[in-house]
Parts: C-alpha cells; sequence; structure tokens
C-alpha cells in the first residue's frame, strides 16, 4: 500500500470520526455556551479537538512501536482529564496531576531519565507543562488553534527532513491531517465546533514532545522559537495580568489576539492568519538564520514580538474612548 493511499485512508478516517462525534456531542448537548468571557455570542459544539486524540489513536495502531504506545498513553492522560474538565469541570490540582502523568510518558518515550540530572527533569516539568497550559489558554477564537498548529508542524516537518532527522514522518504528518479536518469545521465565521481543552491540550502535548524529540536529538533549545508567538503573547499577559493583581488563574480578555477579536472587532480568521503567519516567518527566520548569527536572531524577534504586543495597550485605550 502506497504512502499516498495511507494518509488518503487516515484522513477520510478522521473526518468520519470527527462526524461521528459531532453526533454524540448532540445528543448528550457538549455544547460550548457564549458568556461575559466568551469571543464568540452563538452556541457551538464544544471538544471538536477529540480529533487529535483519534489522529494519536491511529498513529500507534499504524506504528505499533512501543513508542507509539507510550505517546498514546500520555495523551489519553491529557484527552481523558480534559475532556472531562470541558463536560463538567475539574480542579486544577486534578488536571496538573494528570499533567505530571502525561508528561512522564512524554519523558519516557525521549529517554530522558536517566541521562539528565534530576534539577533537568523538574525544569523540563515545569517548561513543558507550562507550555501546554499556555496553548490551552490561547485558544479562544475561531481557528486560531488549528492554523498556529499548522505554524509549528509545517517547520519540524521541514526540519525533520532537510535539517536533522529526529521522528517518523508520520509523528508529523497525522497531527497536520486531524489540524486540516479541524478547520474545516473550525476556521469559518461561525464555526461548527471548537476545540474544547481536550483539543488544545492533546495537539500541545503532541507538539511539546516533538519539540523534545527534536531538543534531545540537536542538544539545542533553539527550536522552542517555534512557539514563540504564543510564548511573547502568554508571558506578556500574564505580567500585564499580575500588575493588574488579577487571578493569573481565572478566564480574562487580555490576550492580544483577545483585544484584536472582541475591542477591536477585527474578524477571528484575520486575527487567526495573523498568528499563523507571524509564527510561520519566525520559524523559517530561526532555521535560516540561527547557524549564521546564533541566538541573536532569537533575541531579535523576541524584542520584536514584544514590541508588537506593546500595541495592544494603545488598541485598548482607542476602544475604551470609542465606547
Amino acid at each position: 500500500m502506497s504512502v499516498i493511499i495511507i494518509y488518503l485512508i487516515v484522513f477520510v478516517l478522521l473526518l468520519v470520526a470527527e462526524l461521528f462525534y459531532f453526533r454524540i456531542a448532540n445528543k448528550y448537548n457538549i455544547i460550548d455556551k457564549p458568556n461575559e468571557r466568551s469571543s464568540h455570542n452563538y452556541i457551538t459544539i464544544r471538544g471538536g479537538g477529540i480529533i487529535y486524540w483519534v489522529a494519536a489513536l491511529l498513529y500507534a495502531l499504524f506504528n505499533p512501536s512501543e513508542v507509539g504506545w507510550w505517546f498514546l498513553a500520555g495523551i489519553t492522560l491529557m484527552a481523558g482529564v480534559s475532556f472531562r474538565d470541558d463536560i463538567k469541570g475539574l480542579g486544577q490540582k486534578i488536571r496538573l496531576f494528570f499533567h505530571l502523568l502525561a508528561m512522564t510518558c512524554a519523558f519516557y518515550l525521549a529517554n530522558v531519565f536517566g541521562v539528565y540530572p534530576w534539577w533537568g527533569i523538574i525544569i523540563g516539568y515545569i517548561l513543558f507543562t507550562g507550555i501546554v497550559n499556555a496553548y490551552n489558554f490561547m485558544d479562544g477564537i475561531n481557528g486560531i488553534t488549528g492554523l498556529y498548529t499548522l505554524a509549528v508542524l509545517l517547520p519540524l516537518t521541514y526540519v525533520n527532513n532537510y535539517v536533522q532527522t529526529f521522528t517518523k514522518n508520520d509523528f508529523l504528518l497525522f497531527p497536520l491531517l486531524a489540524s486540516i479536518v479541524f478547520l474545516f469545521f473550525n476556521f469559518r465565521k461561525q464555526a461548527k465546533c471548537f476545540a474544547g481543552d481536550v483539543g488544545s491540550v492533546s495537539i500541545a502535548f503532541w507538539i511539546v514532545t516533538l519539540l523534545l524529540l527534536l531538543i534531545i536529538k540537536t542538544e539545542n533549545l533553539v527550536w522552542i522559537g517555534f512557539l514563540l508567538v504564543y510564548g511573547v503573547d502568554t508571558i506578556c499577559t500574564i505580567g500585564h495580568r499580575i500588575y493588574l493583581k488579577q487571578n493569573i488563574m481565572e478566564a480574562h480578555r487580555l490576550h492580544f489576539y483577545q483585544i484584536l477579536a472582541n475591542e477591536c472587532k477585527t474578524d477571528h480568521r484575520e486575527v487567526s492568519l495573523s498568528y499563523f503567519m507571524a509564527q510561520l516567518l519566525c520559524s523559517t527566520l530561526i532555521i535560516a538564520l540561527y547557524p549564521i548569527v546564533g541566538w541573536w536572531i532569537f533575541l531579535l524577534l523576541v524584542a520584536t514580538l514584544v514590541v508588537i504586543y506593546g500595541m495592544k495597550f494603545r488598541l485598548m485605550k482607542t476602544a475604551i474612548i470609542e465606547k
């Protein structure tokens, strides 16, 4: 069976799985109702991002190796606790416990234990669990999770094929196919479904696992720049909320993309596309220029994104005046 036919089969299976989930969600009322902190104003199916867990299951079935099953165990822990949280809500400590268990699976897959010092592993837990949660926090408007995921996976695929092989191509292409299926239903003026925590957390775990494998293979942290746009937005927003003396774990509407979508009334799809293009540009510059100028390109990109983020405050002030 040719590779193209296999990927076509996977794509069809993912599409069927998504449509089947819609039937279940409608039957059991798994929906997202808008509130004062929402960026949408219509009832929508929640949890459409479960397609990423289905993609992980298919990956394990098509690649029945120890690596595939360990990854499936980790993403199942992530998806399971997140899906339960989507439906009825869970405490932060329970979610954190399952996230740490899932990261343990990823660390075992990447052969971290017994190779790196205990303090390095602890830093890894904090860093990568934080990335997973930041990815989840950034999920709030139509298309942003699916498109940003493409902006991360496409450069990773390029690196895997032309710079440094660090995993099987299937491990990159299965989530790419899942993103395309999800975007078909989500990247619309009125989305058919939202990713939900189950979707954003699951794909975040997949991306974190890929970055972990690449970082260990190359012994270089620069690849964390493939999440630079989300990273700058998240860290700057946390700083802003601390300055305002807000609880950073509570829902809010202070991310840059939320200001653009809610206060400036910019079309959600345009905002999502801008994040996609910004991250794709950052990743391309890192791949092309890091071998020449080193970490200076990373620092220059961070500084540029921080300046762009600073525009948020002017936009907020303008929106208040207009109101």
